[in-house]
């Protein structure tokens, strides 16, 4: 069984070609270690290991204690969607809020 932090740091792991050898030594961890944490129901890890995890997978800590259901993925192209809104004029921005207000009209009925 895995948990939902366990899933966060295979697929971030992963998605950075990252082997759980390469991993485990870049954290300073065993990697029986790491790969309870992905498979295993386990006690939380030290904030310590959370830290250095979170460095090496460039998330923020918050990150992984979320229960939410984002994907790395999702949360990569959310970024990105932020990071290309704020280089923006405002009158582009906008037409971008106008845009989603109308999708949310939408959604609401």
């Amino acid at each position: 069984m895995t948990t939902k932090l366990g899933d966060k740091i295979r697929a971030l792991r992963k998605e950075q070609q990252m082997t759980l050898d390469t991993l485990a030594t870049r954290a300073g961890m065993s990697k029986s270690y790491l790969w309870e944490l992905e498979n295993r129901p386990a006690p939380r890890p030290s904030a310590e290991k959370l830290n250095a995890l979170a460095d090496i997978l460039g998330r923020p800590v918050a990150y992984f204690l979320e229960e939410d259901e984002t994907t790395p993925e999702e949360v990569f192209m959310d970024e990105a969607f932020f990071r290309n809104f704020k280089n923006l004029e405002a009158a582009e921005k906008n037409m971008v809020r106008t845009i989603v207000d109308s999708f949310r009209k939408k959604q609401d009925g």
